[in-house]
């Protein structure tokens, strides 16, 4: 099984992730490593990303989800992940059943609160309300709200996941 867990910035994409992977003993990637010099300039400057821009990376990250269903590797991907095509591109090519989308999901205030608190390398918190205007929230996945402690948030996708 491979774990897609998405949402705008500052859902807890990370921090989950990497903390999913850890208890269950899966490969962890932040897709945000993946990105070109390009979209980090334009997301540093508060440019928001075309579909465009995110081609090619959405791309390289289906390569990877590829390269783990290939070599039966267990992984987590923290990724936004915002558009249903953005999910497709990501899936091109997968096993069905392959890929479990799970959407981090909060308050506008409590994701706001979050991006205030942290620095991120490119990531302009400016971006949020881009963000929130693009997501469209996936149909086919679980939603979990990510408004307490990450230890919780784990506990709970691994129930519904049925993962022990």
């Amino acid at each position: 099984m491979i774990v897609l867990l998405m949402g705008v910035s500052g859902s807890g994409k990370t921090t989950i992730g990497s903390l999913l992977a850890e208890r269950t003993g899966a490969v962890f990637a932040d897709a945000d490593d993946f990105h070109p010099a390009a979209n980090k300039q334009k997301m540093a400057a508060g440019i928001p990303l075309t579909d465009q821009d995110r081609q090619p990376w959405l791309e390289t990250l289906n390569r990877l989800l590829r390269g783990w269903a290939e070599a039966g590797t267990r992984g987590v991907l923290a990724c936004s992940a915002l558009k249903q095509s953005y999910r497709q591109t990501l899936g091109d090519g997968l096993p069905p059943a392959t890929l479990c989308t799970i959407f981090l999901d909060g308050s506008k205030d409590l994701i706001a609160a979050r991006l205030a608190e942290r620095h991120h390398e490119f990531m302009n918190a400016s971006l949020l309300d881009s963000q929130m205007q693009t997501l469209e929230p996936p149909a086919d996945g679980l939603r979990v709200i990510n408004d307490r402690s990450p230890g919780e948030v784990v506990n709970e996708i691994m129930a519904r996941l049925r993962i022990p």
